[in-house]
């Protein structure tokens, strides 16, 4: 994660650190019907980890653009027999109206990476 995102408006400047910005993503992310959660992948062996809901921001990379435009990377575990592309297009609707409206900053880009799925019994 790099950069902060700040703007200013009638009462100071407001500053908001890529990690509160990860980690709101992440909260609205699991809420999106389809998403079993964030993964995170062992690059040693290749092994896809679901992460449990404590980490939010594990599993998203933030970056912060010199127009304060915000990049985002979410890599997601879905379920198993869901239309991925029906979960991708909810999970950018969903966050780009949310976290532009929780920071007052644009949403630039969304990288979707799906690292797995699992059965929901």
């Amino acid at each position: 994660m790099q950069g902060i995102g700040t703007f200013e408006n009638s009462k100071g400047k407001v500053v908001i650190d890529t990690e509160v910005i990860a980690t709101y993503a992440g909260a609205v992310a699991v809420e999106c019907f389809g998403i079993v959660g964030m993964a995170a992948v062992n690059m040693k062996d290749g092994l896809v980890k679901l992460l449990k809901k404590d980490y939010l921001s594990h599993g998203i990379d933030v970056t912060v653009d010199e127009n304060n435009e915000i990049s985002i990377d979410f890599h997601l575990i879905v379920s198993y027999g869901i239309s991925i592309s029906t979960v991708v297009d909810n999970l950018r609707e969903n966050v780009k109206y949310k976290l532009e409206d929780f920071t007052g900053m644009k949403v630039k880009r969304m990288n979707v990476y799906i690292d797995g799925l699992r059965v929901i019994d």
